[in-house]
């Protein structure tokens, strides 16, 4: 046999090897997600209350006869936040951090007194998560040997990374990288991060970790994409083990799920549609409502072309998690794909229930089709799963995933 080709072709990752023009799939080798884990704050609200308390609140005066209507309209029913209490008969007492707009401080609380919320609640929600991961993986805290974390929406130093050295009880010498500011793709990065890990290194146990806390950014607005952006956010965090598949061994009742292959891509004409920047009351997201159009026209052409490269056509997806930016976005996706509509519920229900939490979400719609008692209803799980992350730039970052029973 010759010597291997790389491939030249942009929408084919030069880290595969050609034969015949399409990439050879080996399923013995690579990385594997061996478990995962979900987690939100114990305060959540209903989707219709929250409105009513930003009303009560005077946050915006222009939109805010119209607030319940905006906030139904987001596709969310509910979502949580480590600003509420658990519970409570007044929905207005269950916070005090965002007060009505004074003349002292017409934006309500500054970006550091926001991230003096992020420092404490951050570490304790992400740690939880991480627990229920590595349990599921079948493994002890011990065995890791690398930590991912991501996170946009907040900063501190030291960070996450070492409250999980004391929480975790890690090994000193776990190897760490932090993957910050990236936005609601970032999970996926991390996940490639870990895949390439793992592929070299065949003792690697790697841990990525996920946590934002959206819900510390409200803002004090009359901007209508400013509106929208409160009326989907939420906080939430989630977590994958991920080792190399010739050391996976997989345990009674355990779900393997294969990292086969990755996707960046760059959507042009769109560098100013979808931003998030650091402000001087917390941080501040644009979503232009051409965001839609934009992944309808320019999606659909690259990920054919990178499929047909590894021998996989788009009918030969099983499963689709896509990141719920919000109900158009997944309408759009929808569209370019030419879709079936069933084919994103759970992601459309993932939504519903918890908001857009940014990082996190897709691993949450990834357990919603594995372990939730809706799972049977959306479709065969064995086979190739692609999973979406949109977020500034315009940037798509895209997993292929194989999951066999």
């Amino acid at each position: 046999m010759g010597s291997p080709s790389l491939s030249l072709d942009p929408w084919v990752p030069n880290s595969h090897f050609e034969k015949g023009g399409t990439v050879m799939i080996n399923r013995q080798s690579g990385a594997v997600i061996l478990g995962t884990g979900t987690r939100i704050p114990e305060g959540v609200i209903d989707q219709e209350v929250a409105a009513g308390v930003i009303q009560r609140l005077g946050l915006t005066h222009r939109w805010n006869k119209v607030l319940p209507k905006l906030y139904l309209k987001s596709g969310v029913l509910r979502r949580a936040s480590v600003l509420l209490s658990a519970a409570g008969d007044d929905p207005d007492s269950r916070q005090s951090f965002y007060k009505p707009p004074t003349a002292a401080a017409p934006f309500g609380p500054t970006t550091a007194e926001r991230m003096e919320v992020y420092a404490t609640h951050a570490g304790p929600l992400l740690t939880k998560t991480c627990q229920a991961a590595i349990q599921r993986a079948g493994i002890e805290a011990s065995a890791v040997t690398h930590l991912i974390t991501v996170s946009c929406t907040g900063f501190c130093a030291p960070g996450l990374d070492h409250a999980l050295f004391e929480s975790l009880d890690l090994n000193l010498t776990t190897q760490r990288s932090h993957i910050g500011f990236m936005g609601c793709h970032a999970m996926v990065n991390g996940l490639r991060v870990a895949q390439a890990i793992a592929e070299s290194d065949p003792r690697a146990v790697v841990l990525v970790g996920a946590v934002e806390l959206c819900s510390i950014h409200q803002q004090y607005t009359e901007d209508p994409e400013q509106i929208v952006a409160n009326s989907l956010f939420s906080d939430g965090a989630a977590a994958a083990v991920v080792t190399n598949a010739s050391a996976a061994i997989r345990q009674p009742g355990q779900v393997h799920l294969r990292i086969v292959s990755s996707l960046s891509l760059k959507i042009p004409d769109s560098a100013d549609l979808m931003t998030w920047k650091i402000g001087d009351h917390g941080f501040q997201m644009t979503l232009s409502s051409l965001v839609p159009s934009r992944i309808e026209e320019r999606l659909k052409e690259p990920i054919e072309k990178w499929l047909s490269g590894l021998g996989i056509s788009i009918e030969d997806i099983r499963q689709w998690v896509v990141h719920p930016g919000g109900p158009r976005i997944l309408d759009s996706v929808d569209k370019a794909m030419g879709l079936d509509e069933t084919k994103l519920s759970a992601s459309r229900r993932t939504l519903a229930n918890y908001g857009n939490m940014s990082s996190p979400t897709i691993l949450f719609i990834i357990e919603e089709i594995l372990y939730s008692n809706t799972g049977e209803h959306y479709g065969p799980r064995d086979g190739y799963w692609l999973v979406f992350g949109f977020g500034p730039g315009l940037h798509a970052e895209i997993l292929l995933l194989e999951l066999t029973e």
